[in-house]
């Protein structure tokens, strides 16, 4: 299986809009969102049916048992998190929690003890002939990174033998970036031609870099900065990196996103541009020759 990973150095660039008009286009059996924070592939991709939900153990919680506790007050003095308060009773707060141990380790009564607790929930849709895995992380909840993994791990198994997986990324370099580049074949990096977007483009190429994951670089939205977007080609150029295309601002695709439809459900110059943008994409993560 084939895994084309689209992500983007920061949030609102259009990675998930892209995304979601590849799935359409490749008409792929396997896909995923790790973006497991805030996920919402689903929406465009119009999944109407109920997923199969399984619970997500992250890191465990400290919890104390009132009958043991001698209110010694130890825990809360040592907890750095500042997760365990004393009134009316000693109680842990769970959001504030990191589950490091500190406060069982030192409670001579062994009032305290870590206990498993749901950080979140995997999600998987399985259509006819195609599977969509996802998964949301609860608030205030961490290891997102170790979420991520399973919901590739989820979709590779219940794919088959599916040629090609499309996985919509989370923004930034972080733990669930850097997890979603885990064992993919190359990263289509969508930017914008903004100072931010230019600056975290470069953050996220190196990232890529350290883990020798082929890259490919697109522009969405090029025509809000032609000066920027010309920088971002040139970038590319002499960085060596694949110029898989530009994508223009258009209104038409937000009104077709707030319909539930991808860009290239709908007759839309963002449409053919994204159309032009997947067949080189695709010509190169399959090592096709792309001149014409």
């Amino acid at each position: 299986m084939k895994q084309l990973l689209i992500l983007s150095g920061k949030g609102g660039t259009g990675k998930t809009t892209i995304a979601s008009a590849f799935i359409k286009l490749s008409g792929a059996k396997a896909y995923a969102d790790c973006d497991v924070d805030a996920p919402n592939l689903h929406l465009i991709m119009g999944q109407s049916i109920k997923p199969t939900q399984t619970d997500y153990f992250g890191m465990p919680k400290a919890v104390i048992n009132l009958e043991l506790c001698i209110q010694c007050d130890r825990c809360r003095e040592a907890c750095r998190f500042k997760a365990i308060s004393a009134k009316p009773v000693y109680k842990v707060d769970s959001f504030a929690c990191e589950g490091c141990g500190v406060c069982e380790a030192i409670c001579s009564k062994g009032a305290i003890s870590l206990t498993p607790a749901a950080a979140g929930a995997l999600k998987l849709y399985t259509g006819q002939d195609d599977v969509f895995s996802t998964a949301e992380l609860k608030m205030g909840s961490g290891t997102s990174g170790k979420l991520v993994t399973e919901v590739k791990k989820q979709m590779k198994s219940a794919a088959g033998e599916a040629e090609l997986a499309i996985i919509d990324g989370s923004p930034g370099i972080g733990c669930p970036v850097i997890a979603s580049m885990s064992g993919v074949h190359m990263v289509l990096i969508v930017t914008e031609p903004t100072i931010s977007g230019i600056s975290d483009l470069e953050r996220i190429i190196k990232t890529a870099q350290t883990f020798r994951t082929k890259t490919v670089i697109c522009i969405n939205k090029y025509d809000i900065n032609l000066e920027n977007s010309n920088k971002i080609e040139k970038y590319c150029k002499l960085s060596g990196i694949p110029f898989a295309g530009k994508i223009p601002y258009d209104p038409e695709a937000v009104k077709a996103v707030n319909n539930g439809l991808t860009i290239v459900d709908v007759d839309c110059v963002s449409g053919l541009a994204a159309k032009e943008v997947y067949d080189r994409t695709i010509a190169l993560l399959y090592e096709k020759s792309t001149e014409k």
